[in-house]
């Protein structure tokens, strides 16, 4: 079993606790003053760097004009989805924060200020849909409920969620540092709306660290066994709902592409399939194969629940 980490015997983790407050505290931003700034989108943008989007792969199926709306499109669900997961991290969070109630009142305040974030992003992401909405044609349909996927997120153990938690806050810095940062391309509000972000989840994927392993500190074996069932099944569920919104972002996009036609039957199986390989690649797969997460779980799981999980990403890949 992983060392406890004990907060009123191990001054290094309360230091990281506290580091993310001093962080949080510095780099504060306010959704209209900050990101927003009276800005809109504009249906010549692009909002999807390749490298994520995948769009490149349909030339020449699909021209230059088709590939950028088409990462419009992605560039909607990429804005909700984050939108979704931030509902059950949040809950999540608040929820583990009793652990430090009577304990580190640091970890409480980081805990705190990081539900406080998550709350903010919430409402980040759901103005940034209405903006969208505006450059694009009516019809655009985000298949998840975030309410229904939070309950099933939060039925499963909170070792298995702050796993998938740590995970998610892990791509979010790969996606932001090396896709959406240095693509000069983007539209000036998508990339700020995701470098305001990144900034913030900085922090949170130290907090999501450090809850992990006081949870994995807390669970025997066999409670740590049952946990990697369940975040297999977090993963499988995940995966069902990416195969949804690569339909209905297939539909939607065959039905409204500017000047065109509905795509063909093999045309939209081919679109379909691209975007559920850049929706895994995005939300499941870049995660995973990150050398931090790798590390982590490395060590909070044995070599045959690790070769579990492998197998179960293994048909997705």
């Amino acid at each position: 079993m992983t060392e406890v980490l004990d907060d009123t015997h191990a001054p290094s983790v309360q230091a990281r606790y506290a580091r993310c407050i001093e962080n949080s505290r510095r780099i504060r931003w306010d959704i209209d003053r900050d990101v927003i700034q009276a800005r809109s989108f504009s249906a010549q943008d692009t909002f999807m760097p390749e490298g994520l989007s995948f769009v490149d792969r349909l030339a020449p199926m699909l021209d230059a004009p088709d590939r950028r709306y088409l990462g419009q499109v992605q560039g909607r669900t990429y804005a909700n989805m984050f939108g979704l997961v931030e509902r059950f991290i949040g809950a999540k969070m608040l929820e583990i924060s009793r652990h430090h109630w009577l304990g580190d009142q640091t970890a409480l305040e980081a805990l705190v200020r990081f539900t406080d974030e998550e709350l903010k992003h919430q409402e980040l992401f759901r103005r940034i849909d209405v903006l969208l909405a505006q450059c694009m044609p009516p019809g655009y349909r985000f298949v998840p409920e975030p309410n229904t996927v939070a309950e099933f997120v939060l039925g499963k153990s909170t070792w298995a969620v702050l796993a998938l938690t740590c995970h998610i806050e892990l791509f979010s810095q790969v996606h932001y540092r090396e896709s959406i940062a240095s693509a000069a391309h983007l539209s000036p509000l998508f990339k700020d709306v995701f470098r305001f972000h990144w900034m913030e989840e900085s922090q949170h994927a130290v907090l999501d660290e450090l809850e992990w392993q006081g949870e994995d500190a807390r669970v025997d074996e066999a409670q740590r066994d049952a946990a990697v069932d369940d975040l297999i099944a977090l993963v499988a569920g995940i995966d069902g709902m990416l195969q949804a919104q690569a339909a209905a972002d297939t539909a939607y996009f065959s039905a409204t592409r500017p000047g065109a036609t509905p795509l063909s039957d093999a045309h939209a199986d081919e679109v379909q399939a691209t975007l559920l390989a850049a929706y895994r690649w995005q939300y499941i797969l870049s995660g995973v194969a990150h050398p931090h997460f790798q590390s982590l779980l490395g060590r909070l799981a044995t070599a045959p629940q690790i070769e579990r999980i492998r197998k179960a990403l293994a048909t997705l890949a």
